[in-house]
């Protein structure tokens, strides 16, 4: 079976799916560079290029490249997913968030071709090409992202981004949904 059926296959069975069948549907899709190169871009002067590969009301999955510039501090709004390394290290890093204050980072993991990394609900965390190892990364969260807040802790300041945004401070005012100032 093509990689472009088994997306079909495996996603669209997918209702209300747990951590687990999460992964394990990400894992069965058995993804390649070569699946999704002629959807990569030049990330442009941004962290990464996102391209949206499936989405439905229960789950999307996106491809990204990176660039060799670090994401903003991060979660995911009310969804929760996994993220499959294709290529290249990320350096991932986890935040604790205490409310209405800045994150505050409490460690860095290393995750290499092959590997998954798991983002909880309200999980923040940042990711960035470790070494300019050409990182390309595979994200399959349930729901699909919606109300993703975006940090950015020189300013002491959040975001709530519109949905065609990615993790970083939107330049584009269209795309602030919601501002907020926090405490350091």
């Amino acid at each position: 079976m093509e990689w472009k059926d088994r997306l079909e296959n495996v996603l669209g069975r997918l209702k209300s799916p747990s951590k687990e069948e999460l992964r394990q549907a990400l894992s069965k899709l058995n993804t390649k560079v070569e699946d999704v190169k002629e959807q990569l871009m030049d990330p442009g002067g941004k962290p990464y290029y996102r391209k949206v590969l499936f989405h439905n009301e229960e789950v999307e999955l996106l491809v990204m490249n990176w660039s060799n510039l670090v994401c903003a501090p991060h979660d995911h709004g009310n969804s929760y997913g996994w993220i499959h390394v294709l290529n290249g290290t990320t350096k991932h890093t986890i935040f604790e968030v205490e409310d209405g204050r800045i994150p505050r980072a409490l460690f860095d993991e290393h995750k290499e071709k092959g590997e998954f990394l798991f983002a909880p609900v309200k999980g923040v965390h940042t990711m960035k090409d470790d070494k300019k190892s050409g990182l390309i990364t595979l994200h399959l969260y349930a729901p699909p992202i919606k109300d993703m807040m975006v940090y950015d802790l020189e300013a002491c300041a959040a975001c709530v981004v519109s949905e065609d945004c990615g993790a970083w401070w939107p330049e584009d005012l269209r795309q602030r949904v919601k501002e907020l100032k926090l405490k350091a």
